[in-house]
Formats: structure tokens, sequence, C-alpha cells
């Protein structure tokens, strides 16, 4: 089931659950691999939620992220299928009903539900991409997921508000066109903070950051001016960086 919503300047937030689990090898490893500087238990595992966001705002209906997707979503190393549609449904609301979708970045388990059946699964948006994401993508991910979407794209150049009250901004170094939502003060970070050791000390890099450096000085930014943190792959939904 969705967790419990937000409402913010008037925008009702709605964090949904799209899978739980460990990264599975190749591409899991031990955390202190994967975020050196930080201190963690002897074998301590990290358990990721995958988390998209369904937004309501100005009589719009907005989705952050499509999540991992079906059985043969090439994000073989996340928990298979991912379970979006029922959680959009147990929210009353069905992909016809998505008038527009924000990527933060085109990793798998962020825009592999996005397609289904070699169509679009939310044929009615329009969806938002970051130009300098668009530019970088691999071939592959260009066939999977951005030529099925080819006449529902809005690509956009840095700041955007696709809806009254919702804002992309461009937040580069995981990959080049990665970008965050922001309503008010909180933001869906998408995968500008991984884990919460970064938040103790954003300076902490990420082992597939694709420029680390770049990474940093975005997450320093990100948590100066959120109050709070709506991360894709925390326990928590919802994380209160600093006083409101």
């Amino acid at each position: 089931m969705p967790h419990e919503p937000k409402i913010v300047a008037g925008v009702e937030i709605i964090p949904l659950c799209d899978a739980v689990g460990p990264m599975k090898e190749p591409v899991g490893r031990p955390l202190p691999e994967m975020f050196k500087g930080a201190t963690f238990a002897p074998g301590e595992e990290w358990v990721l939620h995958f988390h998209c966001f369904l937004l309501r705002a100005a009589g719009r209906t907005v989705l952050v992220d499509t999540g991992i997707g079906g059985v043969d979503s090439p994000a073989t190393w996340a928990p298979l299928p991912g379970r979006l549609a029922g959680e959009l449904a147990a929210a009353g609301v069905v992909p016809a009903d998505v008038d527009v979708v924000v990527l933060t970045h085109l990793h798998a388990d962020h825009v592999g539900g996005s397609v289904v059946d070699g169509a679009p699964a939310f044929p009615n948006a329009r969806h938002v991409v970051q130009r300098a994401e668009v530019e970088q993508v691999s071939r592959t991910a260009r066939e999977l997921f951005l030529d099925p979407l080819r006449d529902l794209l809005d690509v956009v150049d840095g700041g955007a508000e696709p809806v009254p009250g919702v804002r992309v901004r461009h937040a580069p170094g995981h990959t080049p066109g990665h970008q965050c939502v922001e309503v008010g003060d909180v933001v869906m970070s998408g995968d500008a903070v991984l884990h919460p050791v970064q938040l103790a000390d954003p300076s902490i890099p990420y082992v597939y950051d694709d420029d680390p450096g770049l990474a940093v000085r975005t997450r320093v930014d990100l948590l100066a001016r959120a109050a709070v943190l709506a991360p894709a792959h925390f326990a928590g939904a919802f994380v209160a960086v600093r006083s409101a």
C-alpha cells in the first residue's frame, strides 16, 4: 500500500513503494566499497526501497519515476517485478489518469515501468527528461525506453515547471541529466542521495555515480535547500533534513 501522503503548498505527495530488497550481483557490493569513507557494521546489508511518487497538483496527476518494471526489466540486479501498477491502483489511479511523468534519470530502476510490451505505459502523459540525459543515454536504454516514448517526450534544459507548484531542477552527477523534483521545500531527490550516510556527510561518494565530484556538489546544494527529502531508496519516504 502507498505510504502516508503529505500535502505541501497545496500539492498532495503520495509515496509509492515499487519494491524492497538488496542489490544482486554483479552490481551489489559490500557497503564499504559502494560508499568509500563511510563506516558500517561488519556484514551490514543495504536493503533498498524503490520509491516512486504520485503528485496531485492543480488538477493534474504527476508521477515521479516509473520504477523497475516487469520481469523482463533490464534491472536484473533489483527485486523483480516492480509493483507500481498495484500501488497506483491502491491510490485510485490508472495509467491513463497520469498527465505528466517526470523521469529523474534513465537508469532502469527509475524508468523500467515506462514501457510495457513496447508501448508507453502512461499513454496520456508528457514525459519530462533533461536534454543532457537524452544525449548521453546508451543505445540499449534508447531502444528500450526513449524510442517508444518519442512522441511523449518533453526534453528540458535545467529548471522547468511542468505543472503549477511542481518544479524540476537539473541535479547532475549521478548521471549527466539527473534531475530532482521540488514541491515547496520538499525535494524528491532521485539518486542524488542514495544512502543515509550521505545525509550526515554529503561528501561520501557512491561508486556508481557518473561524476563523483559533481555529485557531491549537487548533494551539498540539495541538502542546503531541502527541509524534507523524499528519497528514492531510503526505508522512510520522507526524511527531515532541517527545520522548516
